[in-house]
């Protein structure tokens, strides 16, 4: 009896070991399996004239640890064509167009199937829109582009702002989609109001935003930046894609200058307000320097020194300049930076010179 239950034990045991060998050598191993993810499956390419082809572009990547290999996109119809990367790396992003010929008038929706090897079903891409007769161009009066909203302006600067004032900027702009929108600012600072001279935007219509800055709500003298955002529509979340910069410049109080002898006063004199970084060479940054003299007959004071743009750095080597002496502010622009930045790169100086309590460095870039 007890070899018969040895013997049982025995063979129940290599059923077992078998199974398991089975298991882990010939079943798939999912954690080496590629996914691929797209950041937006539908893209709304908003309006196009008959015969001008328009291209959606969708964004993806393989989240998987092994290459991705695309075997094929095919499109729904021959009307639209695909240009896509046959391979992927391992955690790489990567782009896929496709273009639309628009040779039918009216609301289109195109769609194309992926296949690869990141899954058993396609992934489909889908591109949306409306060909028109013809269509006008904005592309003088709004240059800009958030998503299908053209707009003319995507910085806003308060220059030589007095305390007490109350200036006014407006961003113009138009809905270029196929639907009805509801723009609005997100994200407005205290010293900020937006008014809007529309509720909502109907395909083809513009509006104005107007913005106006309460420069009393600000504290500190010389540059205030922030961030605002300009959704599409109401609730949508913020991002890089549809920020708009803010710059304020509020301008020292003048009064502490009263009564102050400008033959006692300290003198500011510079070298250079115009520095120029478009020869970058074979290098990728550049420095310049600019000499600061005081000429007055007291200390002159850098109180602060700010920057409008990214793509700079700054250095000084004294903020106290006595009669007579100089200093030097060493400015190095970065190419790659320089060439991506909004706005008009500038250095702000503010100083206890009477006669130059602001300066401004230009930087052409």
């Amino acid at each position: 009896m007890n070899m018969i239950k040895m013997l049982k034990f025995r063979i129940v045991g290599m059923v077992k070991w078998i199974l398991l060998f089975h298991l882990f050598t010939f079943s798939p191993l999912h954690v080496n399996a590629q996914k691929l993810v797209v950041s937006q499956a539908t893209v709304e390419c908003g309006r196009t004239g008959y015969q001008q082809p328009v291209t959606a572009t969708f964004q993806l990547k393989n989240k998987g640890l092994r290459k991705l290999l695309i075997e094929s996109i095919k499109p729904d119809c021959g009307c639209t064509t695909v240009e896509f990367p046959r391979e992927v790396g391992a955690g790489d992003k990567f782009t896929i167009k496709m273009t639309y010929d628009a040779r039918q008038l009216g609301h289109f929706q195109k769609m194309a199937a992926i296949k690869s090897n990141a899954s058993e079903k396609p992934v489909y891409l889908t591109m949306k829109g409306v060909v028109l007769p013809e269509v006008l161009d904005y592309t003088g009066t709004y240059p800009l582009a958030i998503g299908n909203l053209l707009l003319d302006k995507d910085a806003l600067e308060y220059d030589d702002v007095n305390k007490g004032d109350a200036p006014v900027q407006e961003i113009h702009i138009l809905n270029n989609s196929v639907e009805t929108m509801t723009p609005r600012l997100m994200h407005l600072p205290s010293y900020l109001d937006a008014n809007y001279n529309f509720d909502t935007l109907a395909p083809g219509k513009g509006g104005t935003i107007t913005v106006t800055m309460h420069s009393d709500h600000l504290r500190d003298y010389g540059l205030t930046q922030t961030k605002v955002f300009l959704a599409q529509q109401l609730g949508e979340k913020v991002s890089a894609s549809n920020a708009i910069d803010v710059t304020v410049t509020l301008l020292p109080d003048l009064k502490r200058f009263e009564g102050v002898s400008r033959a006692q006063a300290p003198q500011l004199r510079i070298s250079e307000t115009n520095l120029d970084f478009t020869d970058f060479q074979k290098h990728q940054k550049k420095t310049i320097d600019v000499k600061l003299s005081n000429t007055g007959q007291s200390t002159l004071t850098i109180s602060s020194m700010q920057m409008y743009t990214g793509g700079l750095k700054i250095t000084l080597d004294s903020r106290e300049i006595a009669p007579g002496q100089t200093t030097t502010l060493h400015v190095t622009g970065y190419k790659e930076e320089l060439a991506n930045v909004k706005g008009r790169p500038r250095i702000l100086i503010i100083t206890n010179d009477p006669d130059h309590a602001k300066v401004v460095i230009n930087i052409k870039k």
